[in-house]
């Protein structure tokens, strides 16, 4: 528990810096340099003597890996804009949630076969492939890095411009109650299935799939979804079907003791609201800020971790794994919707770039592929290796 929660620890609060050295610096520096401390963390991680240096392990894991979606949120909103960036958005974030999902089917049967340093051992491939992806294959999409972004004030005056954006902070705080409350779960389910439903280490990886199977159908439903509606438009029913599955996992187990449905169709049902939040959310959070898209995803993506950090650290209070499970995740469903609800969706402050994010997102809707983002016909030429003048959309 204690070093899953200061992986959450690091992970969650390395954003806010990783974010503004994107904005300050580029995307490409930024991710290498933190995925490098990803990669050493593993390194320290899988050698570890003892449980000390597992701990310091776990922490630099947490800092480097924080690129992964403040970054890639940022290299999106670089690009992209109005429904193709949902729809774009919608499969980093099937990424970002699915992790926790298929971790412990992964997890579970690797220790189970090998134990638990090759674990870490696969983190480490991870970390040096994701590595050269970045070093050979992604582009560089921050088209003007400004240093001044990495200033201490600069940094604090960015954030409290979006601290105090109600319209930001409602899907904000509602993905980050829900998400880090499947980042709760991960801390959480080890516990009750296997010791008080008798499960094994690799019967608990498999019956994960239940959570990453629906977290899919999910995914799978908003894209289809997304074709004919507004990604906003999905947020309201995800979010009543994680507070139907909080109200579930609050008595179900009580009514039903020992039962793995009674704990896992609840979190199915969790998972699979997420998937419909994701997508409108992130896009509502990040489009009004185009000057400052690192320091947006990254506070959105802190809260995320925040809040599996937050859960974590509060279940491992209840000496009742079961008792955390009925209590702490319901509550951040609760939380969840209060903030959706008692927030408003106040339109984005205007920003010198309106102008520009108004044509863009005019060109988008002229644009038959639907590809076309805040760069126009220099992306459409990037894709189609074209030159600029054949990239035109008809008149």
């Amino acid at each position: 528990k204690l070093t899953l929660s200061v992986y959450f620890f690091g992970f969650a609060f390395s954003q806010l810096l990783c974010g503004p050295l994107s904005d300050a610096f580029g995307r490409r520096p930024a991710a290498i340099g933190f995925f490098s401390l990803y990669v050493i963390g593993s390194l320290v991680a899988a050698f570890a003597p003892d449980v000390t240096w597992l701990v310091i392990g776990r922490g630099l894991q947490g800092i480097g890996v924080a690129a992964g979606p403040a970054i890639s949120r940022a290299l999106v909103r670089d690009q992209f804009t109005g429904q193709p960036s949902a729809r774009i958005l919608n499969l980093i974030g099937t990424m970002l949630a699915i992790g926790p999902a298929i971790a412990p089917t992964l997890g579970g049967a690797i220790l189970g076969m090998f134990g638990w340093q090759p674990i870490f051992y696969l983190m480490v491939a991870y970390g040096i492939a994701a590595l050269a992806l970045l070093a050979f294959l992604v582009p560089e999409t921050n088209a003007a890095p400004d240093p001044r972004q990495a200033r201490p004030l600069q940094i604090l005056r960015n954030y409290g411009t979006l601290l105090c954006d109600s319209g930001f902070m409602r899907v904000s705080l509602l993905v980050g109650f829900t998400l880090g409350g499947i980042y709760t779960l991960s801390a959480i389910l080890p516990f009750v299935l296997i010791e008080t439903i008798s499960l094994t280490p690799t019967q608990f990886g498999l019956a994960m799939v239940c959570q990453t199977g629906s977290f899919m159908l999910g995914t799978i439903a908003a894209g289809r979804l997304m074709r004919r509606i507004d990604a906003n438009r999905l947020i309201p029913p995800g979010l009543s079907l994680v507070i139907v599955a909080g109200i579930g996992l609050a008595s179900l187990p009580l009514l039903i003791p020992g039962n793995f449905l009674a704990v896992m169709a609840p979190v199915a049902v969790w998972a699979f609201g997420i998937a419909l939040i994701l997508p409108g959310s992130t896009t509502i959070a990040l489009s009004g800020f185009p000057r400052m898209a690192g320091s947006a995803a990254a506070l959105m993506g802190c809260m995320q971790i925040g809040g599996g950090f937050l859960g974590s650290a509060v279940s491992s209070l209840f000496h009742d794994p079961a008792v955390a499970l009925g209590v702490v995740v319901p509550a951040m469903g609760a939380c969840a919707g209060l903030a959706y609800v008692l927030l408003k969706a106040n339109p984005a402050p205007f920003d010198a770039g309106a102008d520009d994010q108004i044509e863009a997102d005019l060109e988008i809707a002229t644009d038959p592929a639907a590809v076309l983002g805040a760069a126009g016909d220099e992306i459409e030429a990037k894709i189609f290796r074209k030159s600029p003048e054949h990239t035109q959309p008809p008149r």
